[in-house]
């Protein structure tokens, strides 16, 4: 191997190491770490079995240390797992065999992706990159970048951080074994299917891993093969959801493969209360009747759904309203979770002016969900993965909008309480938190804090004084949920410094 091609692998190597080693970091440092007072300039943490660790960098940590036999001793991707893996036994008392294949796949996951990355031509659209800039993740859990253990080349022709786009895989569904909920029309669109059969979109990915399992309807005629879209769609941050930019929609399927907490299925009883919930958050953003939330905030509604009877969940394809009629005029949409990962063209990286782009910020994102909240009951999941950020011509946020129905809690169904729990949780900890500190990593020395503070101080609500008061903020155990094997939608909370009560 040449020199070049040698240092370009070893540059890889170390940057999937780099991308895989700091979620993992974060979620053992919040969850089971006792922080120390610092040791030559690096944050030192005392772990559950009483050994010492020490990273470099506080948002995304890397170069872990650990002390033994009198020094300090570097710890690869590899023995940061098996070291992870043993405090845990020793926190909880409980053995996982699952959770380290998933670290490791992570790892390997993300070596793939650059190496994929490297050789796709990035997009010229700006929302696409936001959506598809996520080479870390979700930077507080343990394996954000799993694909199942599978190998690499079934998925990457899907993935999204490889610059993926693909055509639909089109089926025609005998019609007497369609289930369907909400206005289909939009799929009927999508190509043509034979008489007795309505059109079912798959996705290529789902198709293959369902494949076994589909068989016989393949074979007595209720499922037939139709070819595929006359047009590429692109994988958004959540993989499973695709957007097709010619008819404007997205579209979102199951996928059997576990992705960050869940088995990403549209599980049938999501789907069976999916038409009311997203009806009430319809309601919410909607001008005509009542008090609508604030600003120009746009929901992409979950409009309707199809499946087959004998393979709801596998077979089950979402509907969502595309952008065009949402968006503000002139005004470029960008993935909240992408602006933390950073992409080119970022404005959060050019901003003039960061104190003005974040009180922008905030002004878009917060009035909405808090409103929703307030006037109508929806707690909406308002997380760095679910929120677009609408920026103008001179990438100043103008709008917010967010999406995905099956997140949603309305409070007639869940405890006010428990909904602010997930609210705070969702707004203040997964997100503002994360893009305050993307925003002041790259300006040291301003204090994104007072501005947030302002923003929350607005809005006449007792949750929000007691927020503001509090000394700390629920911050969901992700590593500690796949640890003990809880169900995914379980979210368990410790507490965290607030910020809020200082600024």
């Amino acid at each position: 191997m040449a020199p070049a091609d040698r240092a370009g692998r070893d540059g890889l190597a170390a940057r999937a190491e780099a991308c895989a080693a700091a979620p993992l970091l974060n979620c053992l440092l919040r969850e089971v770490a006792e922080p120390l007072p610092e040791r030559g300039g690096r944050p030192v943490y005392r772990l559950p079995s009483g050994r010492l660790l020490r990273v470099r960098g506080t948002r995304r940590p890397a170069e872990p240390e650990a002390y033994t036999a009198g020094a300090w001793h570097r710890l690869d991707h590899a023995r940061l797992v098996r070291l992870v893996c043993e405090e845990l036994r020793c926190h909880t008392g409980l053995a996982n065999d699952e959770l380290p294949a998933e670290m490791l796949d992570s790892r390997d996951a993300v070596a793939a992706l650059l190496t994929a990355r490297a050789r796709a031509t990035p997009p010229d659209d700006p929302y696409q990159r936001s959506e598809q800039s996520l080479l870390t993740g979700h930077p507080h859990h343990p394996a954000p970048k799993a694909r199942g253990g599978g190998p690499a080349s079934a998925w990457l022709p899907y993935a999204p951080e490889a610059h993926a786009r693909f055509p639909l895989v089109l089926l025609g569904l005998r019609e007497d074994a369609v289930v369907e909920e909400g206005d289909t029309s939009a799929l009927d669109a999508l190509g043509e299917a034979p008489p007795g059969y309505r059109l079912l979109p798959t996705h290529p990915w789902q198709l293959d891993l369902a494949r076994r399992a589909l068989a016989p309807a393949f074979a007595d005629g209720r499922l037939v093969r139709l070819g595929a879209t006359a047009f590429d769609t692109w994988p958004t941050a959540a993989i499973r959801t695709l957007y097709a930019p010619g008819p404007d929609l997205f579209l979102k399927f199951s996928l059997d493969v576990r992705i960050t907490n869940d088995i990403r299925r549209l599980w049938r009883h999501d789907l069976r209360r999916l038409r009311r919930t997203d009806a009430a958050v319809t309601r919410a953003f909607s001008t005509a009747g009542g008090q609508a939330v604030g600003g120009p905030a746009a929901w992409l509604s979950d409009r309707c759904y199809r499946t087959a009877d004998f393979a709801f969940e596998e077979l089950a394809v979402l509907v969502r309203d595309g952008l065009r009629e949402h968006v503000l005029p002139g005004a470029t949409p960008l993935l909240a979770a992408g602006l933390v990962e950073g992409f080119t063209g970022s404005p959060l990286h050019g901003a003039a002016d960061p104190e003005a782009w974040w009180e922008a910020y905030l002004a878009a994102v917060v009035p909405p969900v808090l409103d929703a909240f307030a006037y109508h009951g929806v707690v909406l999941e308002a997380h760095l993965q679910n929120t677009l950020v609408a920026v103008d011509a001179d990438g100043t946020p103008v709008q917010a909008l967010f999406r995905d129905a099956e997140g949603v809690k309305l409070l007639t169904d869940v405890p006010r309480a428990a909904g602010w729990e997930r609210l705070v949780y969702c707004l203040v900890v997964n997100h503002l938190t994360e893009v305050a500190a993307a925003l002041a990593e790259r300006r040291p020395g301003l204090d994104p804090w007072p501005a947030v503070r302002r923003e929350l101080a607005r809005h006449d609500l007792p949750e929000v004084r007691a927020l503001l008061a509090a000394p700390t903020l629920p911050g969901k155990t992700n590593l500690l949920l796949r640890w003990t094997g809880a169900d995914g939608a379980d979210a368990r909370y410790l507490p965290l410094p607030n910020p809020l009560a200082d600024a």
